[in-house]
């Protein structure tokens, strides 16, 4: 097993750092800052940063980093110790961040940077960090097109991790702190903008934590007008609609909610025509569909799914669009409530589905309003009854997270196929020991 970390800002700085000093940017290029060992957070050794890589790609283990993910988190002492070896790039005159090519020209370059290099672009000096940290980088990365999906994952109660599919790192997300019994109550997650959000229940009221990734910090977010759980979800750039979920009460709801994460508030949108919880949420072309669920007072699955259109404000019900339970899956007769909500994902604008039970990938034919058999799910993507298996977009591809386990010890596995490229393929990204399944996954744009 490779001991080495990689991390990009760290206030571990006996660590291995990956080094940052040649980046390209419009033909120009920041020059190395030399400073004295051990004293700035950026320091790598870069023999051993070389030999960490080839072994891991060698062996299929992926670095573990523990880092500020995306956004920059630093101590009064750390800022002074950034500013006193920062060189000729000084906080007084870095107005325009790369002073040769002026500030337009510097955030043209950066919001084309990955954002898993934010964290150390940040240290640079606070003209940098100021603009990581405000969320400005990425508002303009989302006006240009410019995305990047990474998936965070909860495999234990209170602890999240990301992992960034393009370069194949996991990463931990500060472990969540909070009151009464949130951590052992259910839970669900959205990711929209730059935050996570996780909804649960402490003591007496429902309640939700917010991750950013601009500080790496965990607080308290702000919650629904109506507070729910079980609900369908799903997000779109900088706005999430929730759907349907059951109260405090228990009550089976219809109604629905826009949360806007630049505002940070939530909108009570026009009610569904069915109530339902359990039920699976998605965007595609442009409208946002809930689908599935239980629902009715004999709390009977629901067949159906329905579209809500932005621009009108209005639910439209369409007949047959949960995804078909097989025979398999019947045969048992299960309680409704046993099996997982609809596992489904939208990528290029198609609706695809998983079916646990026969292993199978489904897309929606839109035209037909029926689904059709694509390819099989990857053979080790474990669940139980579609619970532990995440099911996801990611970009321009889907993924499944799941893994093999027996008593006290499995994996968790993180599998990718691009549907434009062909027939289903599934290529491993990434793979790591985990002794419990997925409790909670989002795949955060930005």
């Amino acid at each position: 097993m490779v001991e080495d970390r990689v991390c990009l800002v760290s206030g571990d700085y006996s660590r291995t750092c990956e080094q940052e000093s040649n980046w390209p940017c419009m033909n120009q290029r920041l020059e190395k800052i030399e400073v004295p060992r051990g004293k700035r957070p950026l320091e790598t050794d870069g023999e051993k940063e070389v030999v960490v890589r080839k072994v891991s790609k060698k062996l299929g283990i992926f670095v573990d980093t523990s880092l500020s993910i995306g956004g920059f988190l630093m101590s009064a002492s750390e800022k002074s110790g950034n500013k006193q070896y920062a060189g000729q790039n000084s906080d007084s005159d870095s107005s325009s961040l790369i002073a040769t090519i002026g500030r337009d020209n510097s955030i043209s370059c950066l919001i084309r940077s990955s954002r898993a290099d934010y964290g150390a672009i940040a240290s640079l000096n606070s003209s940098f960090r100021s603009l990581v940290r405000s969320g400005e980088l990425y508002r303009l990365r989302r006006l240009n097109g410019v995305v990047e999906h990474w998936v965070y994952f909860s495999c234990h109660l209170l602890e999240w991790e990301a992992f960034d599919p393009s370069r194949r790192r996991w990463m931990h997300l500060p472990s969540m702190n909070p009151n009464g019994c949130f951590g052992c109550a259910d839970k669900e997650s959205l990711a929209v903008g730059t935050e996570l959000l996780v909804f649960g229940w402490d003591l007496m009221s429902h309640i939700t934590y917010r991750y950013s990734l601009l500080t790496n910090t965990w607080s308290s977010g702000p919650n629904m007008n109506e507070p729910r759980c079980l609900f369908g979800s799903a997000s779109l750039g900088e706005i999430a609609i929730l759907a349907g979920g059951c109260n405090s009460r228990g009550t089976i709801l219809s109604s629905a909610e826009l949360y806007n994460s630049e505002l940070g508030i939530w909108k009570t949108l026009p009610s569904m025509k069915k109530p339902r919880k359990m039920c699976s949420g998605v965007f595609m072309d442009g409208k946002f569909y809930v689908i599935g669920g239980i629902g009715g007072t004999e709390s009977k699955l629901l067949t159906c799914g329905e579209e809500y259109n932005l621009e009108t404000e209005t639910w439209t019900e369409i007949p047959n669009m949960s995804p078909v339970r097989t025979d398999v899956a019947r045969e048992f007769d299960r309680p409704a409530t046993s099996e997982a909500p609809p596992l489904i994902a939208v990528v290029n604008n198609e609706l695809y589905a998983a079916d646990y039970a026969d292993m199978a990938l489904r897309k929606y034919d839109k035209n037909n309003k029926v689904w059709i058999t694509v390819g099989r799910l990857p053979e080790r993507a474990d669940s139980t009854n579609g619970w532990g298996l995440a099911f996801r977009a990611c970009g321009d591809r889907l993924i499944v997270i799941g893994g093999p386990r027996t008593v006290g010890q499995g994996y968790i596995e993180v599998n990718a196929w691009v549907p434009i490229e062909g027939p289903p393929q599934w290529v491993l990204l990434g793979r790591k020991q985990s002794g419990s399944f997925v409790y909670n996954c989002a795949v955060m744009g930005c």
